[in-house]
This record gives C-alpha cells, structure tokens and sequence, in this order.
C-alpha cells in the first residue's frame, strides 16, 4: 500500500468522513480494499440512505392475520446471504419481537452481540433502557414491537453500510405494512436518517411528525446514545411524551429511571 493517498482520494475520503459525522458517526472500521476500489468508492455519490419503493409483488402475503404475515415474512428471510454480512460473523437473524397487532413500533439501527446471540433485538444494556422507557409511557414491551434497520450484526458493532440497509430495507418495509402500526419512533440518526431519507442532525429531527408511509412517525435519541449521554434523557422523554399524546397514553404514577 503506498504511503501516501492520491490527492484526489484524500479529498474524496475527507467528503466522506465529514458526511458520516453529520449523521453522528464517529467510529470507523477498516475493510480490506483495493486502491482502485477504494478511489470508486470514495468517488462514488453520498448516500440518502433512502428506502426502496414498496412493490405489489413484495404483498404476496395475507393481510388479515398480523402473525401470519410476520411469519411468512421471516420464511421469505431465510438463513440470508443476500449481503456481506452473513459472512462477517453474523450468528443469526434478528428479526423483531413483540405484539404483532401493536400500535407502536421502535425501529433501532442493527443488532449488537447480546441481540446476536439472543435472536432478539434490544435485549442488552440499550435494550433495558428501552424497555424502561416503554414502561414509562404505561405500556409494556410486550404490548409494542420492536424492529431494526438491518436484521443481521455488523462485525464489531459498525455502522450499517447503504447497501446493507438498501438489501434489508424490503423486509422492514413489509413488516410495517403488516403491523399497520399507528406510530413509529425512530430510535437514533441511522434508523431516522435511514426511513426518511433526511440529511440532518438530531436537534433538527426531533420534535416532529413526520408522514411514512401514511404512518405518523418520530425520531429521538437510541438508548445506547443515553447510556453515553444520560444528560439527553429529558428531552428523550419529551418525545415520548409528544407519542404518547398522539396515542392517548397515560404515563405512570412512579415513572422508571
């Protein structure tokens, strides 16, 4: 490898690099490349990370039965190789959990090491938060479903690449279609940057309705943002609160940390 970039590489990169920190991602992880792909993906478009339209053909599935469909859906999954990732050591699917005729809906970014080995999302110290959170809006977990981006774990927790999102995006697409959720909430920058096909921060994000798909959906903070940054709880918790109005939901006496 020589030791020095190609000027117009380093430009190329540099572009890059500042995209992925507007979207709040500061860890990087190197993949072996050859320079000559590594100056045509540098050169290539930033990405909207926007979702593929949702076709007829992708409804081939009852609509009646919430639980059936959801089934036949994790059928047409399969054990995935449709991208990279059931290579980089990926255990299993993780496809969602939860009430499959729910109201709401929390989409996160992708399964970490606990969701891996479990096969369910947000089961580790982010997903005890989050079901703290849940609780806190006077519903429980089991009564929401819950969902991610990407259903496979990127090697060492990376961020999901456009493609991988754009691979996997079909299936999330269709599981919202059979929930018929009354809202969803966005949890961090990659999932609502991700549905909505937004470039920008978090502080823009937030606070707001946004129409998917004819479905209401709102954006705040990922529980793992939280545990680094408690101080954002509050605001957090204005979210939820503008949620839990849209679906008449009475917070708790007591509620949890």
């Amino acid at each position: 490898m020589p030791s020095s970039l190609d000027p117009e590489l380093r430009r190329a990169l540099s572009d890059r690099i500042r995209y992925y920190h507007d979207l709040g991602i500061y860890d990087f992880y190197r993949r072996p490349a050859e320079p000559v792909e590594a100056l045509a993906a540098a050169r290539a478009p930033l990405p909207t990370r926007s979702i593929p339209e949702l076709k007829d053909t992708d409804l081939n599935m009852p609509t009646s039965d919430p639980a059936a469909t959801l089934r036949l859906i994790r059928e047409d999954i399969g054990d995935c190789t449709r991208c990279r990732l059931h290579k980089q050591g990926r255990k299993q699917i993780v496809f969602g959990v939860g009430n499959p005729r729910a109201d709401l809906m929390f989409i996160g970014e992708a399964p970490g090491a606990d969701e891996d080995e479990k096969g369910e999302p947000f089961v580790g110290r982010a997903g005890q938060l989050l079901t703290n959170m849940i609780k806190a809006m006077g519903v429980g977990r089991e009564d929401v479903y819950i969902a991610n981006i990407i259903k496979c774990r990127p090697p060492g927790n990376r961020t999901p690449e456009r493609d991988e999102c754009e691979t996997c995006s079909p299936f999330l697409l269709r599981q919202i279609e059979a929930l018929g959720p009354k809202a969803i909430v966005a949890l961090g920058a990659v999932a609502a940057k991700t549905l909505l096909a937004i470039n920008a921060p978090m502080s823009e994000l937030r606070g707001r309705w946004y129409d998917f798909r004819g479905t209401k959906l709102a954006v705040t903070y990922h529980p793992a943002f939280l545990l680094r940054d408690p101080r954002q709880k509050k605001e957090t918790w204005k979210d939820l609160q503008m949620v839990m109005k849209e679906l008449g939901l009475k917070a708790p006496e007591r509620v949890p940390e």
